[in-house]
């Protein structure tokens, strides 16, 4: 048994350093970086739009990934709900719970600002420079949000793992 926990245990943390990792790279590494490689607003978003595309094939299955390893490491906990408030351990995952649910909601919000027409808008450069001025300011806020919501996410594991 403790080598099947030791292996989902794995998984999980591969998972969240491909989600966690990639778009912490994302925001402090490429996107500063973007604004030497293209000039034009509508470069920097076209590259950061096929950035995303090509990320998101690894990054939302290491989403589920996450929160599937994460609803079984605390299925025994979550079946007895008294326990989530009369532990610290139960109010630690609570919260981590409801920052995952944060992140996904940020998450849902980031798709439904690029959806398809406005990704295709984007890149056919039909899409008046205003507008996507305001895109990349709407992206780079979701952005910083998620980043956040992930950092505080590993905290809340690590504090579990700890045992506090």
């Amino acid at each position: 048994m403790a080598i099947e926990q030791a292996i989902l245990t794995w998984i999980h943390l591969v998972a969240a350093a491909i989600w966690v990792g990639g778009s912490l790279f994302i925001g402090i590494v490429f996107s500063p970086i973007l604004k030497t490689m293209a000039t034009s607003v509508e470069e920097r978003i076209q590259i950061m739009i096929r950035v995303g595309k090509r990320f998101n094939k690894i990054a939302v299955p290491s989403l589920v990934i996450l929160m599937a390893t994460g609803l079984y490491n605390s299925h025994m906990l979550l079946s007895k709900p008294d326990l989530l408030l009369a532990t610290s351990y139960g109010t630690f995952l609570t919260i981590k719970i409801i920052l995952v649910i944060a992140l996904i909601i940020t998450y849902a919000v980031h798709v439904r600002v690029i959806r398809k027409d406005v990704e295709e808008q984007v890149m056919s450069k039909q899409m008046p420079v205003q507008q996507i001025q305001k895109l990349r300011k709407k992206i780079i806020i979701l952005g910083e949000i998620t980043v956040v919501l992930s950092v505080l996410i590993l905290l809340m594991a690590a504090l579990l793992d700890a045992g506090v």
